[in-house]
């Protein structure tokens, strides 16, 4: 027995873990690298392993850094099932089409430069038939049931309480009368955080493969956190700006209309008009909806007594493109929802052109910004910017609400693991390497856990 990893090592996207029972292989994850351009590039390399030697895919939830290479290992001979929760299936429908669709959008971008200069033109990495194809290989799987994926190979989903549908793996696994369980915290949610449960408490393991994205830091009170959010709203209606607020379109624009909901009168939200401006996000929106059984118990006493806990009188849901363009021509009032969450793409792009040149205008950082990212470099405090070739001076008000994370902090990682019985072994993952290492010396110095920080194609015996 022995695990192999292959993404999120020293980094914190392409999450792509191999482990090896016996004659099978099963892989946890399979994630797109996501950051600059050069960095993305590395999604169309080989896959160090045969995709058809793999006899079954699990699947830690929906967000495409653990998702979004799927499509590409059945293109590339997967046959198998992909082991997730049903919320998760749901989301991955909607969520791998649409970065189909942008995979053949930037090709056919780039193919068009290519013709005129006379060089080899690209195939997407794939496209939204090949996503519509990979769709037909989950299999959908509820929290807290043992499950047998092959002959000596046990999971059972745990809630992470990361994003709807979002699982802790326990795999137990058997192997010439030898017996292990692996733990994989996949990403892991902040306790206390709006329509989700905290994430489940794991006692047992004899290894945890745990995140460790926020490792470095402790976020906000929640209270303070829609203190500041309220506040950074009322001083964008006394300046009669918009208001930006770039979001992930699965988990965080959910909180965020969830929130404006909840706090309706408190921050004013009925003197806005409020922009879903993302028709992924309103199909996950729906989803989420859909899901009401794996809500929080405020968020199920909201949703029987009040009916759908995103639905807000003054939110326009703009799917087509021309009612994109439109939100464009308002200069003060709006509130503006939009994709990508890291700036790197979708129609935020183009109300980040209309709007971060304009000091009366406000942009709402909502979540984490990996390096290299548009989005990173507004936090980071950059003077100007560029957007389709073409440089912007940046007299927008940045705001970053770090509070706001889907992600456990340190505390809570360290919380979490300290539930663990015996104190197992660590390996730490999906993370940048300071926040990585000062996890692992947390772990060693308060629990004296054996703590690794992964590296690429490193190899772990069980």
């Amino acid at each position: 027995m022995q695990i192999e990893f292959f993404g999120a090592t020293r980094e914190v996207t392409g999450s792509c873990y191999l482990l090896t029972v016996g004659d099978f292989r099963i892989l946890v994850e399979c994630g797109l690298i996501q950051g600059s351009r050069e960095h993305e590039r590395h999604n169309n390399d080989p896959f160090p392993f045969d995709p058809k030697n793999i006899d079954a895919v699990v699947l830690t939830h929906a967000h495409l850094d653990h998702s979004g290479r799927l499509p590409l290992l059945i293109k590339r001979g997967y046959k198998g099932k992909i082991y997730t929760h049903r919320a998760t299936s749901d989301l991955c429908s909607i969520m791998l089409e649409d970065s189909g669709y942008l995979h053949e959008k930037e090709v056919q971008w780039e193919n068009k430069r290519r013709e005129r200069k006379g060089r080899e033109l690209l195939e997407p990495l794939y496209t939204r038939k090949e996503a519509r194809k990979a769709h037909n290989h989950f299999h959908s799987l509820e929290y807290d049931k043992r499950t047998q994926l092959l002959p000596g190979v046990h999971l059972t989903l745990r809630d992470a309480g990361h994003i709807l549908g979002s699982a802790i793996a326990e795999l137990e696994l058997e192997e010439a009368g030898k017996h292990r369980k692996v733990v994989f915290s996949g990403d892991l949610g902040h306790r206390g955080a709006p329509i989700l449960r905290d994430p489940y408490v794991v006692q047992q393991a004899d290894l945890v493969v745990l995140e460790s994205t926020y490792g470095d830091r402790c976020h906000r009170s929640w209270d303070k956190t829609w203190q500041e959010m309220g506040e950074i709203i009322s001083s964008a209606r006394s300046n009669k700006g918009n208001i930006l607020i770039p979001a992930f379109t699965v988990g965080r624009t959910q909180e965020i209309i969830y929130m404006f909901k909840r706090y309706y009168r408190d921050w004013g939200i009925g003197d806005w008009e409020v922009f879903l401006d993302s028709p992924m996000g309103i199909e996950a929106t729906e989803v989420y909806a859909r899901h009401a059984k794996v809500y929080d118990s405020r968020a199920r006493e909201i949703y029987e007594t009040d009916g759908d806990p995103f639905d807000l009188p003054n939110l326009h849901m703009t799917q087509r493109t021309e009612e994109s363009a439109r939100i464009n021509k308002i200069k003060s009032g709006a509130i503006i929802i939009a994709g990508s969450g890291m700036c790197t793409g979708g129609r935020i792009k183009r109300h980040l052109e209309h709007n971060v040149g304009r000091p009366d205008a406000h942009v709402m950082i909502v979540g984490f910004q990996a390096r290299g990212t548009l989005g990173r470099a507004l936090v980071d405090g950059a003077k100007t910017i560029h957007l389709w070739g073409d440089e912007h001076q940046v007299k927008a008000q940045i705001y970053t609400v770090g509070g706001l994370s889907a992600h456990a902090d340190q505390h809570g990682l360290l919380e979490w693991y300290s539930h663990f019985k015996g104190r197992p072994p660590v390996v730490l993952v999906h993370g940048e390497p300071e926040a990585m290492d000062i996890l692992a010396e947390k772990l060693e110095q308060d629990y004296q856990a054996d703590v690794t920080t992964a590296e690429f194609k490193q190899v772990i015996q069980l």
